[in-house]
């Protein structure tokens, strides 16, 4: 699928409303139990980028970024300004933030993972689209730097070390990262009136695989 490396305008993206979705299958039991399951490893994401839009600009900007991604065709960046950090939204990534492998003498591409955990749950996120030139990495708790050590694929989320990390050795990365999505819709419906009353048209975002 085609896929452009460029970000949905920030500001815009800024006050949009969506989040994780996940698809689970319930069964429910003559005795009243349930079986649960789910055919997805990973969420998929859904916003209404909408909601971001505060004036006519914003929506001139709108219709001019989706008529470049030909609608639902090409898709693209997408900053949640929810989950963007490796770590804590109010901090700045360290190399340290998310333990990502464990060396073993061999492997020298690994790629970049976020990790939530809530109790004896958790759940580790493929990251494939990080930030340009905001990836810190580390191994074994010391920071190592890019160029030098390292050098980091932004459009597949894959780190490459110069020299295999030491078996053992965890490796770490900090990093900010974007969301790969599309367009849900092959049309923008909006009347200027509406708009300047204060009504939102609906324009839906959604997370793909790549």
């Amino acid at each position: 699928m085609a896929f452009h490396e460029v970000r949905f305008p920030a500001n815009l993206s800024f006050g949009s409303v969506g989040g994780p979705e996940r698809r689970t299958e319930i069964v429910a039991l003559a005795s009243g139990f349930e079986e649960r399951n789910t055919p997805w490893a990973h969420a998929r994401r859904r916003y209404d980028a909408g909601m971001g839009l505060r004036s006519l600009d914003d929506l001139s900007a709108l219709v001019a970024f989706f008529e470049a991604r030909a609608g639902q065709l090409h898709g693209f960046r997408w900053k949640d300004w929810s989950d963007y950090k490796s770590c804590l939204p109010s901090r700045a990534p360290s190399f340290s933030d998310q333990v990502i492998a464990k060396g073993d003498g061999v492997t020298k591409v690994f790629q970049l993972t976020k990790t939530y955990s809530s109790g004896p749950g958790h759940y580790t996120r493929p990251i494939n689209k990080p930030v340009k030139d905001s990836v810190r990495a580390g191994i074994g708790g010391s920071e190592v730097f890019p160029g030098a050590h390292y050098q980091v694929d932004h459009a597949k989320g894959l780190i490459t070390f110069s020299d295999a990390p030491d078996p053992g050795a965890e490796v770490t990365a900090g990093y900010e990262f974007d969301v790969p999505v599309r367009f849900d819709t092959d049309r923008i419906a909006v009347s200027v009136a509406s708009f300047q009353a204060g009504e939102m048209p609906a324009i839906p975002v959604i997370e793909v695989r790549v």
